[in-house]
């Protein structure tokens, strides 16, 4: 108990200089309960979503065999049931009513200007029939239903965001062509909508406009008797229907399924953004053990006194370690409750996007704020076990010593051997990386490379200071701060571990900055590259959702004066036999002979064009080394929703590209020949090519054709190449965003160090003071001394980013992405603004610095 109270008299005592650790482990904590709560909020929306929207039963088509993961979505049409499987649903035993539902996420809805109404997040636009249903979670607010094929009805979120009234018109882009209705009403969703936009139609308008005809619906959805369970229901249909003709599914199952599609994604994302909390309670954990190594340093005097009158060395670390956990509860409390704050913010934020997440429905589940407080303790606790070690093994005869007298910050000789052979073992593990024959083996040489090389400059890092410090301090500090440069070179020599850990704590963050601005300058430069040496068409068409490309679309495109060539690109489900005797699910690419002017692919063995012969195709080299094909070869292909064939392979084609690597080619027509009319996958993008000196009129011409359609874009090479390189930097901004959580604790750690450094050396300062210098003076050593640790952890940050960017790139080049880009004007903006967070970080100790009292200063004990 006395040493509790010891303790807790010493954390409030020095709660001024342990508040920028609090506020780090703060920041971490509520990082990562922001994370949890969001994405919890998140699966609590859709889970309710799912649930209410899915019927007791639903009976919908069965996937065929061999089709591909996605292929629904990318279908121009989805996959129905004939109507007669309503009528006999009905017959079935425990059935009180069933209805036809007609859904279909493969259409675009413009308003009159020809805008797209959809949502600019990713979510679908969805065109569905208005049935009762849809009763339980929509309300209609104003006008009515849908009663003939002149009427539409829209949701209110979206009506609100794209200011559409009743009586507007709005024009529906289908696979069965274009269609126009004016606003007869506007629901409102009883539930959370996430920021999907909805149109509903009546039944026959529906089908006959989403399905090509009245004969079939998307699902039946099937509503129990009183007293009759799910389960049996489900029996029951399964019963009257077949059991394997048809999927059925409990309204759980189907709330379970929808929740499974949409999970994997909120997974990455919760992953991803727990990750980069990670990063910041890494970067915290070095300024939680230079602030307790600190204390411990400046309070040598006091526990030397406590073990002069029989404290033992158990005690005082157990003291240390009290005062870390005090540190690491008061941090984590106020972690969680900012946790909660962020949560909401991200919300309204994504509402503002289009994403409709309602704080009634926040969630905050018990193990949320249990896993931040003990994530906050746990890592603080270990930050402070060497601080906390080290006060143990204080002398009494450190009583004799005067307060604030540094301990021996020295970087010692095991430190430096310790230090090289953890970097040593990662240059050889990014050396592995670069000389890896597969992806996979690679990545796992690259992971190890990483952290072994992140943990010896983490070691050696105070060896190294007293070689860049001086360095950059010639350059940086003397040039322009003369004999007070000097002092400052001399105070971050002093202690080079206390300077190491600071620096390294800026180092993270910014190694991760140059790795992936390195790997992303790579990945634009190879694309563009590949992209002038592989790509001959003038353009490309193709929808930024995904969506497939419309045969009215396609039809005009073809057309088109203004092109030379046009050429369709489909992707068909197959499932292939081998000559070695293994079948397994691929995907044919079936395009127009041209395709091979629009794409120019290198063959290994064989003749491209004989691919587009009849019942022909081509392989990849991988392909083939891995199954023993060769040109001649005839493999058994089995079509998805079509008949099985013979296809000879004409061609074996190289694998080094990124553009279609391991594409397998054939003939649209051959593809048309094995597949039903109405199962032919449509058309996911489209190549042309211009006359020679009539591009420019061309691609005119061709923006003009496709302005109804806004879901497609037409580019030329040029605007692809934009397109990638603003995607990548979207990426990175992106990620540059997360990190600056990581940075902004860094800089916390660089106050927290200057400000602690200031405190303990009080005499010197007034020593420095009553002997001359000046109040000026002062406040530009310490900014100074704060600007070199800054760009000292800058230059290893970058440095050994650069390292991780470079190993990475010769994996990206196994894919084809074979070219090194270094972004210079990056990482030359990052190096000078680590001088300015420097400056920044130095303001207020510089300021307390400059206000002290010179007799005060050196009467100071």
């Amino acid at each position: 108990m006395t040493v509790f109270k010891a303790s807790l008299r010493n954390f409030f005592a020095h709660k001024g200089r342990m508040a920028l650790s609090a506020v780090a482990v703060l920041l971490s904590v509520a990082f990562v309960c922001g994370t949890l709560v969001f994405t919890d909020t998140m699966n609590t929306t859709f889970d309710r979503l799912f649930a209410a929207t899915a019927a007791d039963v639903t009976v919908s088509p069965k996937k065929e065999k061999g089709q591909a993961e996605g292929a629904d979505q990318r279908a121009a049409r989805p996959r129905t049931l004939p109507a007669s499987v309503l009528r006999e649903v009905r017959t079935a035993e425990g059935v009180k009513s069933a209805e036809g539902v007609v859904s279909s996420e493969q259409v675009t809805v413009v308003d009159g200007d020809d805008k797209n109404i959809g949502s600019n997040t990713g979510a679908p636009t969805i065109a569905a029939n208005w049935t009762s249903g849809d009763r339980r979670t929509m309300k209609i607010t104003s006008g009515h239903a849908p009663r003939d094929s002149s009427e539409v009805m829209v949701d209110a979120d979206t009506a609100e965001k794209r200011h559409i009234e009743r009586g507007d018109k709005l024009r529906t882009i289908a696979a069965t062509g274009d269609f126009s209705a004016r606003v007869s009403g506007i629901a409102t969703f009883q539930v959370t909508n996430p920021g999907a936009a909805i149109v509903y139609f009546d039944t026959a308008t529906a089908q006959r406009r989403l399905l090509g005809g009245t004969g079939s619906y998307t699902n039946i959805a099937v509503t129990a008797e009183q007293g009759v369970t799910h389960g049996l229901l489900k029996k029951n249909v399964t019963a009257s229907l077949g059991a394997g003709k048809y999927t059925y599914q409990t309204q759980k199952e189907a709330a379970d399924s929808s929740r499974e599609d949409i999970g994997s994604f909120l997974d990455v994302m919760k992953y991803a953004l727990l990750g980069f909390a990670g990063i910041a309670l890494l970067v915290g954990v070095f300024l939680i053990v230079n602030t307790f190594s600190m204390l411990v340093a400046q309070r040598t005097r006091e526990i030397g006194l406590m073990r002069a009158i029989g404290s033992s060395r158990r005690q005082v670390n157990r003291s240390v370690l009290i005062e870390a956990l005090l540190l690491g509860v008061v941090g984590s409390v106020l972690g969680v409750g900012a946790g909660v704050g962020l949560a909401v913010g991200l919300m309204k934020l994504m509402g503002k996007l289009g994403m409709n997440l309602s704080t009634s429905e926040l969630t905050v589940a018990w193990t949320t704020p249990v896993t931040g407080v003990a994530l906050g303790v746990l890592v603080t606790l270990l930050a402070a076990y060497l601080p906390a070690r080290r006060a143990g093994r204080v002398s009494p005869m450190a009583a004799l010593r005067d307060a604030g007298t540094p301990a021996d910050g020295k970087a010692g000789a095991v430190r430096a051997v310790l230090g090289v052979l953890l970097t040593g073992g990662g240059a050889a593990g990014l050396y592995a990386a670069t000389q890896a024959e597969k992806a996979s083996q690679g990545s796992l040489y690259l992971g190890v490379g990483v952290v072994l090389t992140l943990l010896g400059f983490v070691v050696v890092g105070p060896v190294l200071a007293g070689v860049l410090v001086r360095v950059l301090s010639v350059v940086t500090l003397r040039p322009f701060g003369g004999r007070v440069g000097r002092l400052a070179e001399r105070n971050a020599l002093r202690n080079p571990r206390r300077t190491g850990a600071t620096a390294a704590a800026l180092m993270i963050g910014l190694a991760l900055v140059a790795s992936l601005s390195v790997v992303g300058s790579s990945m634009v430069a190879s694309a563009t590259k590949e992209l002038d040496r592989s790509v001959g068409a003038d353009f490309i068409v193709q929808s930024g959702n995904g969506q497939p490309i419309t045969p009215a679309v396609e039809k005009k495109f073809k057309a088109s004066k203004s092109l030379r060539t046009a050429t369709s690109y489909k992707v068909v489900p197959v499932r292939i036999t081998t000559p070695d005797g293994k079948t397994g699910s691929e995907q044919l690419s079936a395009t127009d002979p041209s395709y091979m002017k629009d794409l120019r692919r290198e063959v290994k063995s064989g003749d491209l064009s004989g691919a587009y012969g009849r019942d022909a195709m081509s392989v990849g080299a991988a392909f083939a080394k891995e199954h023993g094909v060769a040109t001649g070869d005839e493999l058994k292909v089995a079509f998805a929703g079509g008949r099985t064939a013979k296809l000879t392979v004409a061609a074996v084609t190289k694998e080094e590209t990124s553009v279609d690597k391991g594409a397998m080619y054939t003939d649209v027509a051959t593809a048309q020949r094995h597949i039903p009319e109405a199962q032919v996958p449509p058309t996911v993008m489209m190549f042309g090519s211009a006359e020679d000196g009539r591009e420019e009129a061309a691609y005119s011409s061709l923006k003009k054709l496709l302005k109804p359609y806004p879901q497609y874009q037409v580019r030329d090479q040029a605007d692809f190449k934009e397109t990638l390189q603003d995607q990548v930097g979207q990426m990175l901004n992106m990620v540059y965003g997360l990190l600056a959580l990581a940075i902004i604790v860094a800089v916390l750690g660089v106050v927290n160090t200057l400000a602690l450094s200031v405190v303990e050396r009080t005499r010197e300062i007034g020593l420095m003071r009553a002997i001359g210098l000046a109040r000026r003076q002062l406040r530009r050593m310490i900014r100074l001394e704060s600007v070199v640790i800054a760009l000292f952890g800058a230059l290893l940050g970058l440095g050994l980013g650069m390292c991780w960017g470079a190993a990475a790139q010769r994996l990206l080049a196994l894919e084809g992405l074979n070219v090194l880009e270094i972004p210079w004007p990056t990482i030359g903006a990052v190096f000078a603004g680590s001088a300015l967070v420097g400056l920044v970080a130095a303001l207020v100790p510089a300021f307390r610095a400059g206000r002290m009292n010179v007799l005060n200063a050196i009467a100071t004990e």
